[in-house]
């Protein structure tokens, strides 16, 4: 019987074979993805920004500083404690590509086990001679690119799915959970929204009042630890308590918060359950209808907390990139669903039927994921290929042509940072907080161009339809990657202010 495989008798604890098996599986994952993308463009990263992180890692590496020019300090990157990590491979000279993946798996692998653990403390029906949970985790597609994205999003991905289901088994002090929660912000701002589920699982315990306002405090300290210097470096680098991608992030996308609620909620849903999160669904139904007949009140707090936090992204940014921001939420949902999933296989709901509800619904989640192991590794090839043939080739060509005294205004500065060392105009305000005010505003860009004596612009032209109109193109990429996306290619543009 398919219950009795997923069932059979097996340890409570996961032990060095379990250990062992996800680490293969992650091993495996990697492999596909990394592979996948080296045979379509090479090997790279997805995410124009994560050359950001990479160029924040090798100034600080290399020149004690946080700075994204040499001497010229700055708040542009969301994530200190990622590029602080990712710094570390510059300092033992490991190549950034091996040591950001190796940190990906390494990630992964944690991930995995983390919700492999979870499933066994919070089910007793859970007792696998096969850790495969922890294998689905490794290869649900999000994860997986995630993990090899370059981006802090696998480790904010960790430390908040780590809070939660210590909030969940009130297994740790209040101190521990604070620290988690000044740490998440390190690595990403809405780290913060761990705050209000904490204290909502705190005044839900059956501790005194007494014991409840001493609690507080020992959250807050530990909060405040590491919350406190987080504070303080954004102030130091930029005069404001958030980086400065906080802000431009949410003046860049002001359109979309004006458009309808409900078709805002119908993309962000749809890229959500893009996968075999979809299959889920009946799980995570199943499982918190029977923690609300127990009166269970931290699973509930904890499922308040994500529609919460997927509430936040669809009010304020559009779940683009695959739903990057959307990702840290998606892990104790999938707990959720599994739980439920393994609840199911122990109950006769659907009397003589139930067996074969049970094979329908195993048979179509594993087929689910088998098809987007192949579908999330083919995006994120095409992902890799778009970066490396518009942004990477871009930035060597301006390098390697354009004048040494040239200002470069450009609104993807990853790569360019990264690879060339012109003097750069940041049009999305991560190092040139000045822009935000205006950054959809091409008429007022214009001018800022002019004022600062730009000497060329580097976009895709729809995105700039007004400011590239009739501008000369000095260089066009003639990827054909982006094309088949329906975008057009990077091009350099000569602008022609008047110094």
């Amino acid at each position: 019987m398919t219950s009795g495989y997923f069932q059979s008798s097996g340890s409570e604890h996961l032990n060095w074979r379990d250990a062992l098996i996800i680490g293969v599986a992650a091993i495996i994952c990697a492999a596909t993805y990394l592979m996948t993308a080296k045979f379509t463009a090479g090997v790279g990263y997805p995410l124009d920004d994560a050359w950001i992180h990479q160029t924040y890692a090798i100034n600080l590496a290399e020149y004690g500083e946080w700075s994204f020019r040499p001497g010229l300090r700055s708040a542009g990157s969301t994530s200190p404690l990622w590029s602080i990590l990712l710094s570390l491979g510059y300092k033992v000279n490991i190549p950034h590509l091996l040591w950001t993946n190796l940190l990906g798996v390494i990630l992964l692998i944690l991930v995995a086990y983390l919700i492999e653990s979870a499933a066994r403390t919070f089910s007793q029906d859970y007792r696998p001679s096969v850790p495969w949970v922890g294998i689905y985790s490794v290869f649900f597609w999000q994860f997986s690119w995630a993990a090899f994205s370059g981006m802090e999003t696998i480790l904010h991905i960790l430390i908040l799915t780590l809070a939660l289901i210590l909030m969940i088994a009130r297994s740790t002090s209040w101190v521990i959970l604070g620290l988690l929660t000044g740490l998440s912000v390190w690595i990403r701002p809405d780290g913060i929204t761990l705050v209000a589920p904490a204290i909502l699982c705190m005044l839900s315990n059956d501790d005194h009042l007494h014991d409840k306002a001493g609690d507080l405090v020992k959250y807050f300290v530990g909060m405040g630890a590491l919350f406190l210097p987080y504070l303080i470096f954004n102030l130091y680098l930029e005069g404001s308590p958030w980086p400065n991608t906080f802000y431009a992030k949410q003046a860049e996308y002001i359109s979309w918060q004006a458009e309808p609620l409900i078709e805002r909620t119908g993309l962000v849903l749809l890229q959500y359950f893009a996968g075999s999160n979809l299959i889920l669904i009946p799980g995570a139904v199943l499982w918190l209808y029977q923690k609300a007949k127990e009166r269970s009140l931290p699973w509930l707090i904890v499922a308040i907390w994500l529609t919460g936090f997927v509430g936040i992204y669809t009010l304020r940014l559009p779940p683009y990139q695959h739903g990057r921001y959307l990702m840290p939420a998606m892990p104790i949902f999938v707990l959720f669903g599994l739980l439920g999933l393994i609840h199911f296989f122990k109950s006769t709901i659907f009397g003589k039927r139930h067996w074969f509800i049970q094979t329908l619904w195993i048979t179509s989640l594993a087929i689910t994921e088998i098809l987007f192991i192949l579908l999330g590794a083919r995006a994120y090839s095409r992902d890799v290929a778009v970066i490396e043939s518009e942004m990477v080739k871009t930035a060597k060509w301006a390098e390697a042509n354009l004048p040494e005294d040239a200002l470069i205004a450009a609104h993807d500065i990853g790569a360019l940072g990264y690879f060339d060392d012109h003097e750069l105009l940041d049009m999305a305000g991560l190092v040139s907080p000045e822009v935000i005010p205006f950054i959809r505003d091409e008429t007022r860009l214009a001018d800022y161009l002019n004022d600062r004596g730009a000497d060329y612009l580097i976009a895709f032209p729809d995105f700039y339809p007004r400011l590239t109109k009739d501008l000369e193109k000095v260089y066009t990429s003639d990827s054909s990657f982006a094309p088949m996306f329906s975008q057009e290619n990077m091009t350099i543009f000569r602008w022609p202010s008047v110094k």
